[in-house]
């Protein structure tokens, strides 16, 4: 018997839930949202190129996470911006197979670059002597591509289970952007063992991760209360603090939405948009506020167009 072959060639993008006739303001918003998180990421990768004194380790992942922060909201922000400002709701099939390996790519893989980046400020309060043997630029460059290379299985195996689905009815998707559950409800088969997968795959992998990101920071956390000096305590939990606000505000939503017993389409919604937009967003600020060696980087880099100061 042959399989089913899906009929539908495009799918419409119904836009995030009870927000009929707020188009133009959120528009506005999620622009202004767009550009300042674009801006932010870019300024932080120019701080870390131009300067040697942040070629280490930590920034190496840290650059990372902003080409990673460029292009995880530009998944699904053009294409909402688009039929915010009254284009075409539309997107092909191919189209809505590519946001959906796209977004649980980078998001996997930020992810997997957060446990690495806990682990690298684990060992760097722990094991402080073997800091750069362990974090050597090899191990670096390894972990890097590990996260990217664990991050491309899950999404590749999750686009496939969703797409090799029939469809062959109808073709609204009550989302914003293609995503997992809004696609499960447009299937012409049965989906349940999918979603139980997608439970599994999606939701406790970030939560898998998270646990063991706070056994790191747990670690770290007796390190530093072992810390002498209060000057060096204060620091190194000014350091700690600015990492586990972004790390609460990366995996928070992702555990919110495919860990909810009853799915709302409105909460899910508010929480992807503050897990595609605001949280890559904020990370340039928790960063780079929190940061000397950053802030004077991106001192000297806009010292020239701003006319600031040198010091």
């Amino acid at each position: 018997m042959k399989p089913e072959v899906s009929v539908v060639t495009e799918f419409i993008l119904l836009g995030i839930p009870h927000t009929e006739g707020l188009e133009t303001m959120l528009l506005v918003l999620f622009l202004s949202f767009y550009i300042f998180t674009l801006m932010g990421n870019l300024l932080i990768l120019l701080a870390i190129v131009s300067s040697t004194r942040l070629h280490m380790p930590m920034y190496f992942f840290l650059c990372k996470l902003s080409i990673f922060d460029i292009f995880f909201p530009s998944v699904s922000s053009p294409k909402m911006l688009c039929y915010l400002s009254g284009n075409s709701r539309a997107i092909s099939y191919a189209g809505c197979a590519s946001q959906l390996f796209f977004y649980h790519f980078l998001g996997c893989t930020e992810c997997f670059l957060y446990m690495v980046m806990a682990y690298g400020r684990f060992v760097a309060i722990c094991h402080p002597p073997r800091y750069t043997v362990i974090m050597s630029h090899r191990a670096c460059v390894i972990l890097a591509m590990g996260t990217s290379f664990f991050g491309c299985i899950q999404a590749t195996f999750l686009t496939t289970l969703t797409f090799q689905l029939p469809y062959c009815g109808p073709n609204e998707v009550d989302y914003y952007f293609c995503d997992i559950p809004v696609m499960l409800k447009l299937a012409c088969a049965d989906t349940s063992a999918l979603e139980m997968v997608g439970f599994i795959s999606v939701g406790l992998m970030p939560l898998s991760c998270f646990l063991l990101i706070l056994t790191s920071y747990s670690c770290i956390i007796c390190s530093i209360l072992q810390i002498h000096s209060a000057e060096g305590r204060r620091r190194a939990f000014s350091t700690c603090s600015a990492h586990l606000t972004a790390i609460l505000l990366s995996f928070m939503p992702v555990v919110l939405i495919y860990l909810q017993p009853t799915p709302n389409p409105w909460l899910n919604a508010t929480v992807q948009i503050l897990n595609n937009l605001v949280t890559p967003m904020l990370n340039p600020l928790i960063y780079s506020l929190r940061n000397k060696e950053v802030k004077y980087s991106l001192r000297k880099v806009l010292q020239p167009v701003a006319f600031l100061p040198g010091r």
